[in-house]
This record gives structure tokens, C-alpha cells and sequence, in this order.
């Protein structure tokens, strides 16, 4: 009986033991639904799953601002400076002495020139009679001119005593220029940048057997438009470079006429040529031949310059029948002739006048 007993009560205790285990927990997926799975195990063990949760969205892209478009670059590039170049030498430099004291004319070349086939120093002709009586001369022409500018307008100024204006200083006026070279290099130098320009005039001078110099006129007209082109220079810009040298070859143009002509005169034979436009010779007189009051009302850095001098905003670009307007010829004209016999100097100021902050004196 008691055997019978203890079996009855052992199995009851297996009974109760296996309905009070709790089910094996589920097998999790291996890889990718590993994470799914236990997702749902934690919503199961915390309770319902949330509703309604936002979808992720992609950030929208930020709009970026169109740049403006650049106003169009000015005609005055910094090639103007070969038109202004001195004569490059070619032996065992020596020491720099004092600048010549020379008369000096606003409304005359000032620039000593060289004759093209001989390289003779070339002077204006002035007659003691013909001098001036205050005796202006290269070495106070730019100091006054200075004056005069501030004396028209104290806007000048701080524009003057930021940017000293070396190409008439007496130390400017001392160097030595050949027209011929400086108007080939302005031919050179048109719609292509400053290496480019300086390249080919290294080429061109290259091209001639001058001992590294750059070539009579002589030299010049003796080659054919083929030769010239080599050195890469256009058809057009070939025939007009080989026609400079023979109005000088013939003695239609010289270094002596260039000094001693009036400024009507000297923009009437040089326009006269081909490849040489009004802007070209107005540069050629102011970094050329050095004369005093020469004005471009062509030049739209000038133009640019003069609208911000006045005090408008030029960040307002107007454009007139497809030309770039900043201010008209008439107004730019008005104001420059308050600056004569130096508006030279002025307009070599205004191509500075963004580069100088004016508004204190406005």
C-alpha cells in the first residue's frame, strides 16, 4: 500500500511541474530578420506598437543663389602697360643716376623718345621764348598736377596720397620709349590677355636678328605677312604691325614728329593707320608719349571709376542697346574738363577709385 501511495504521489508532482513551465521562448531568425524579430519581441514585451509614426524624409536641398553676372571686363587690360614699356637693355646695366630736370608741358609729349631706326635720343623742340614762366618741368609736373586735381575736387585726395601715379614721375618721364615698339605692342597686345601678349612680343623679337632688341621699322617691312604670322600673330594684326613699319620706314611717321605734333595731330595720323583705333592712340599718347591730358571717354574702367567717384552704386550695371553703361559720354566729358590741362592724371585716378574708400569726403 505504501508503495502504491508513493507512486500516486510522484506522478502528481510530474503533472503539476510540467502545465507551470513556461513554453520555450521562439527561435530568433539569423541574419537580416535577426532585428525584426527581436523589434516584435520588444513590442510584445512593452505592449501595443505606437501609431501613427512619421516616415523618414529626405532633407530638401538647400537652394543656392545664382552669382550674378560679372559686368564685362574693361577695355583698359593690364596689356596697356606694354604700350607703355621702356626700352628693354641688352648690356651690363649700370647704376641709376638722377632723372634729367627737363621743361616738361602738359598739353606736349613729355616722354623721351627714341628714333626707331637709329635709337638717337629724341627732345621737343621749345624755344627759350616758348618756355613757360613758372618753368614746369619734369620734376614737379606731377606734384603740380596734383594740386590742381585736389584743388578741383578734395576728393582727390585720399586717392593721391594712396597711389603714387610713377609714370609721370620724374622717374617715369626719364625712360626711354620707342613709338614703334610701344604701338606694335599695343597692336599685339588687342583681345588677347597680358601673357599671352607678352609671349608673342618675345617671339616677334625673337623672329629679327637685333641682338635681343626689339626691330627697326626697316627690319619689319622687309619681312612678308607669312614670316610675321609665325610668331603668332593673326593675318590682320601681321599686315597692320608690317604697315606701322613702313609709315616709319617712309618718314610718314618718326619720333620726331610724334614730339613736336600737337594732340589733334598725332590722333589724326596714327588713326590714320590700320589696326590702330581711337582708344589705341589715346593710350599711346597717355603711356607713350607721356602727355598730360589725354582723356578716354571710351574706357569703361575710366567710366566704372568716375560713376563710383560721384558716389552711385556701379554694383547697378545698365545696360543701353547692348552696351554697358555705368555713365554717359557727355556727363564723363563735363566732369573731366574741370581737371584740365592734367585730366591724364585724373583718369589714371579713376581707375583706382574702388581700390580707395572716398566717402569720408562725400
Amino acid at each position: 500500500m505504501a508503495t502504491r501511495r508513493s507512486a500516486r504521489l510522484s506522478a502528481a508532482s510530474a503533472s503539476s511541474q510540467s502545465t507551470t513551465a513556461p513554453p520555450p521562448a521562439p527561435a530568433v531568425p539569423k541574419g537580416r530578420k535577426r532585428k525584426a524579430a527581436s523589434d516584435a519581441l520588444q513590442e510584445e514585451s512593452n505592449g501595443a506598437p505606437e501609431e501613427n509614426k512619421t516616415a523618414p524624409t529626405t532633407p530638401r536641398k538647400r537652394a543656392t543663389k545664382k552669382s550674378a553676372v560679372p559686368p564685362p571686363a574693361t577695355p583698359t587690360p593690364s596689356n596697356v602697360l606694354l604700350i607703355g614699356e621702356p626700352v628693354a637693355a641688352h648690356e651690363t646695366p649700370k647704376p641709376k643716376v638722377a632723372a634729367i630736370r627737363r621743361l616738361a608741358d602738359p598739353n606736349a609729349t613729355n616722354a623721351t623718345l627714341l628714333s626707331p631706326e637709329t635709337s638717337r635720343v629724341v627732345t621737343r623742340d621749345i624755344s627759350p621764348s616758348e618756355a613757360p614762366a613758372d618753368q614746369i618741368t619734369t620734376a614737379n609736373i606731377l606734384e603740380e598736377a596734383c594740386k590742381h586735381l585736389i584743388s578741383v575736387d578734395a576728393r582727390m585726395k585720399p586717392l593721391i596720397d594712396k597711389h603714387h601715379c610713377r609714370i609721370f614721375s620724374p622717374e617715369g618721364l626719364s625712360e626711354e620709349i620707342d613709338p614703334f615698339e610701344s604701338l606694335c605692342s599695343g597692336i599685339i597686345s588687342q583681345q588677347v590677355s597680358g601673357a599671352a601678349a607678352k609671349a608673342i612680343k618675345q617671339r616677334f623679337i625673337d623672329l629679327f636678328d637685333n641682338n635681343g632688341k626689339f626691330p627697326h621699322p626697316s627690319q619689319v617691312s622687309a619681312r612678308t605677312i607669312e614670316q610675321l604670322r609665325t610668331v603668332g600673330l593673326s593675318q590682320r594684326k601681321a599686315e597692320y604691325v608690317q604697315g606701322l613699319a613702313e609709315k616709319f620706314t617712309s618718314g610718314e611717321l618718326s619720333a620726331q614728329i610724334l614730339a613736336d605734333a600737337s594732340y589733334d595731330v598725332v590722333l589724326e595720323k596714327l588713326i590714320a593707320v590700320r589696326g590702330l583705333g581711337r582708344w589705341s592712340v589715346e593710350m599711346f599718347a597717355c603711356f607713350g608719349l607721356k602727355r598730360m591730358d589725354v582723356f578716354s571717354l571710351g574706357d569703361l574702367g575710366v567710366q566704372r571709376g568716375m560713376a563710383a567717384f560721384v558716389g552711385r552704386d556701379v554694383a547697378k550695371l545698365k545696360n543701353k542697346g547692348g552696351k554697358w553703361k555705368y555713365m554717359s559720354e557727355q556727363e564723363m566729358k563735363e566732369i573731366s574738363e574741370k581737371f584740365s590741362p592734367y585730366r591724364s592724371v585724373f583718369m589714371w585716378y579713376m581707375w583706382r577709385v574702388e581700390e580707395t574708400d572716398i566717402s569720408t569726403l562725400e
